[in-house]
């Protein structure tokens, strides 16, 4: 993994935009039409998203997809 600070920051991003939703892991993989291991992953910096598993991420949290990867740790020159 070329960049795990940044990679452990966006699943902790991820993470808090999906509970300020109320939403399980479950219910945000379903909506995403994701497995429930791959949001898990995402949120514990196991697994980097792919952007086609990050637009899916998107609409299921009702968000652009500039608002979801830009989350406070991930720096432009990491």
């Amino acid at each position: 993994m070329k960049n795990p600070a940044g990679i452990r920051a966006f699943g902790a991003h991820l993470r808090r935009l999906r509970e300020e939703r109320g939403m399980s892991q479950q219910e945000l993989a379903d909506y995403a039409n994701v497995s429930k291991m791959t949001v898990h992953r995402i949120e514990t910096a196991q697994f980097s998203a792919t952007l086609d598993v990050l637009i899916s991420l998107t609409k299921a949290l009702g968000l652009p997809l500039q608002e979801l990867v830009a989350c406070p740790g991930i720096e432009a020159d990491e």
